[in-house]
């Protein structure tokens, strides 16, 4: 069974080159490398289990279907829209940031 096509957008694309820069800075490679296969495995989840997302933060934010997944060890989110084509990611955050401020950088569909 294919999932769908996972499309970050540019603000999520760039909060993942953050992170990576970050861990592979203050933890080096392996670390940096480790967050990449978490994200990605975060990422087919989403392709074929888009439903499977928390709505918590599209209640918070009044953003209708946003969901959210959590990368497996490491402290961040996943935020995404499911299309009927594809996954829109919107961005991807720490979990300890304040996402709320974070989520108005979003840009406009």
């Amino acid at each position: 069974m294919n999932g769908k096509t996972i499309i970050p957008r540019e603000l999520a694309r760039l909060d993942v080159e953050t992170a990576v820069d970050h861990y592979a800075r203050e933890a080096g490679m392996e670390i940096a490398l480790g967050f990449v296969d978490a994200l990605q495995s975060a990422y087919e989840h989403i392709a074929h289990h888009s439903g499977s997302g928390s709505l918590r933060y599209a209640y918070e934010l009044g953003i209708a279907d946003l969901r959210t997944v959590s990368l497996r060890r490491y402290p961040y989110l996943v935020f995404y829209r499911d299309q009927a084509t594809h996954i829109d990611v919107w961005r991807v955050l720490h979990a300890k940031r304040d996402i709320p401020q974070w989520m108005r950088e979003l840009e406009q569909p």
